[in-house]
């Protein structure tokens, strides 16, 4: 680098850009701080201070949507559409009194028997992160779960129910979802 080059970069030209925001509590320097709702802006005196306010108003869903014309099933009050800890749901506007809930989502079926107890069928479902997976219907007497698509299709080796269909570097691959089991073919589209 040259010395033209090192006065572009100095230090003290890009601390005057960076302003400040101070505390309406105790004056202090508030900061940008994480948690599990998000981030947030924080007094740095914490905990002498406890100041602090979201810097979205999009993680914040104050307000429940109440769905006109719906009726609960348990109290015949209106339902609303409501926000929780694992995503947004469907309850009763006279909680805590009615503890009526559903989620807005239902597993989608695979029409896959499930290869453990083999009187359930595999759904599919998300985490509470969004992440896709497959558990059997059966839960919870039967906790088997898979990460990869579930296709209906008897290994050859073990003769396990199920193969599950997983991307590789060599591409699209069937393969055996038993540990103890190393089958594995290219999947042919």
């Amino acid at each position: 680098m040259s010395k033209n080059d090192e006065k572009l970069f100095t230090v003290h030209e890009h601390a005057l850009e960076k302003e400040y925001e101070t505390c309406p509590q105790c004056g202090a320097e508030l900061s940008i701080k994480n948690a599990k709702s998000g981030p947030f802006l924080g007094c740095n005196n914490y905990p002498t201070c406890d100041y602090s306010r979201p810097l979205s108003n999009q993680s914040h869903f104050e307000d429940d949507k109440v769905l006109v014309g719906s009726e609960c099933p348990e109290c015949q009050h209106e339902l609303a559409l409501k926000r929780g800890r694992y995503g947004f749901f469907i309850g009763c506007t006279q909680f805590p009194t009615c503890n009526y809930m559903s989620k807005t989502e239902t597993p989608d079926e695979t029409g896959i028997d499930c290869p453990q107890c083999k009187s359930g069928e595999l759904l599919q479902k998300k985490s509470r992160f969004g992440k896709i997976f497959y558990s059997c219907n059966k839960y919870p007497k039967c906790k088997y779960i898979i990460n990869f698509k579930p296709v209906s299709e008897e290994c050859p080796d073990c003769k396990w129910g199920i193969l599950v269909e997983k991307k590789t570097s060599n591409g699209k691959q069937l393969i055996c979802p038993q540990k103890s089991c190393g089958y594995k073919r290219a999947l042919l589209e």
